[in-house]
């Protein structure tokens, strides 16, 4: 098959020699489970984010460390949890895991994150806390949100999946709140197939979020079967299968290790979209904000049918027939029949996250794709758009 019919996944991982070597030596070692390659990811993430290693907890997924956060926060059951509409089902389903309420207030429709005005507006005497998603990797406004979570004693969970380089005046997305919840899914910036982080700012709290990851027990299997010899546990709380293995953990030491250089890669990709698609008529990622630094995890466009001249799914159609893959980040989650069912909400009340969810498209941007991927991608964009609005 000639390259330019191989089609480009959209967000496949930059994988190299040193993951797959790293999980070859963990196979070979015995320990698949949760263990010292474990220690060592959380070690390096907790550096990487400035934080302390025991503020740290690695967990399965991005979603278990939003429902572990919930709940070693202490939450009451029957609390309101006011987040953005414009996320995956994740966020919200994650707080009603937690036997939460999740509240939904629009974004703002220019950096596409939860409008701080919306927060305010939607506090009631019943809100304990506030889940910002920092959507694509921009960060979102953590001056007014903490302005406002501590004039109103609210928890704060920041939603870093797209965020790991991410920085709010210096400051690193996920070290804002009470809690960060971090995400290394495959089309992540950093990879491990599966698996999230948990940063924390109260040691009592994050050593909860720890152990009830891992059922509630007193100590994981690294430490009950190590060469020290068996050492007992007992269950504290009834917690939840939420850890991570060595063998994810394997991956994510070297791709931790290249996070920079994948970043860099992103930006070099998103610089030569900019002006491959300025004088297309599309929206584009509005500019980056002074004294922040965005993830660059999702390059999304809008495909406005009075603008383009065609519909956003005919859109994705046609990048499909050119062997391209897309995303849709996302659907606001009033559009979802669950969601309308379960809380009666309809799009039309969130008004800006209904319009995007109806006209994003996310473009291929990984570290992967190489600089002849990048030109089929704008010269597909340019093609489909061509002779249109």
């Amino acid at each position: 098959m000639v390259d330019q019919e191989r089609f480009i996944v959209f967000g496949a991982p930059g994988i190299g020699e040193e993951e797959i070597a790293e999980v070859v030596a963990c196979m070979r070692s015995g320990w698949l489970g949760t263990g010292p390659r474990v220690a060592r990811f959380e070690q390096a993430f907790a550096e990487y984010r400035q934080a302390g290693a025991e503020c740290v907890a690695a967990v399965n997924s991005c979603t278990a460390a939003l429902h572990v956060s919930m709940v070693a926060a202490g939450l009451e059951p029957g609390a309101e949890v006011i987040t953005t509409p414009l996320t995956f089902c994740a966020t919200v389903n994650a707080i009603e895991h937690a036997g939460l309420v999740p509240v939904l207030a629009d974004v703002d429709p220019v950096t596409q994150n939860i409008d701080p005005d919306a927060i305010e507006a939607a506090i009631t005497p019943r809100t304990r806390a506030i889940l910002p998603v920092h959507f694509a990797g921009r960060p979102c406004a953590m001056d007014r949100i903490m302005d406002i979570a501590q004039r109103h004693g609210l928890v704060v969970i920041e939603d870093c999946a797209h965020a790991i380089e991410t920085t709010f005046r210096g400051q690193p997305a996920g070290t804002f709140g009470d809690f960060g919840c971090f995400s290394f899914y495959v089309t992540k910036n950093v990879v491990t197939g599966e698996g999230g982080m948990i940063l924390g700012r109260d040691r009592e709290r994050i050593a909860r979020a720890r152990m009830l990851a891992l059922h509630g027990m007193s100590k994981d299997a690294w430490h009950r079967f190590g060469d020290s010899g068996y050492k007992h546990y007992q269950v504290l709380e009834c917690g939840f299968k939420y850890n991570m293995m060595d063998l994810q953990a394997a991956i994510g030491l070297p791709q931790l290790a290249k996070v920079e250089a994948h970043w860099a890669r992103r930006q070099a990709i998103w610089r030569r979209y900019e002006a491959a698609f300025a004088d297309l008529p599309i929206g584009l990622p509005a500019a980056q904000e002074a004294d922040t630094r965005h993830g660059l995890h999702l390059y999304t466009v809008m495909i406005d049918e009075a603008r383009c001249g065609i519909s956003r799914d005919a859109f994705l159609d046609a990048m499909n027939a050119a062997r391209i893959g897309t995303g849709v980040h996302y659907l606001a989650v009033p559009e979802h029949p669950y969601y309308q069912r379960r809380y009666g909400w309809s799009p039309e009340r969130w008004p800006n996250a209904m319009r995007l969810g109806r006209q994003t498209v996310s473009l291929p941007l990984s570290p992967a794709l190489s600089d002849g991927d990048v030109e089929r991608v704008i010269a597909a964009v340019r093609g489909i758009l061509r002779d249109r609005g």
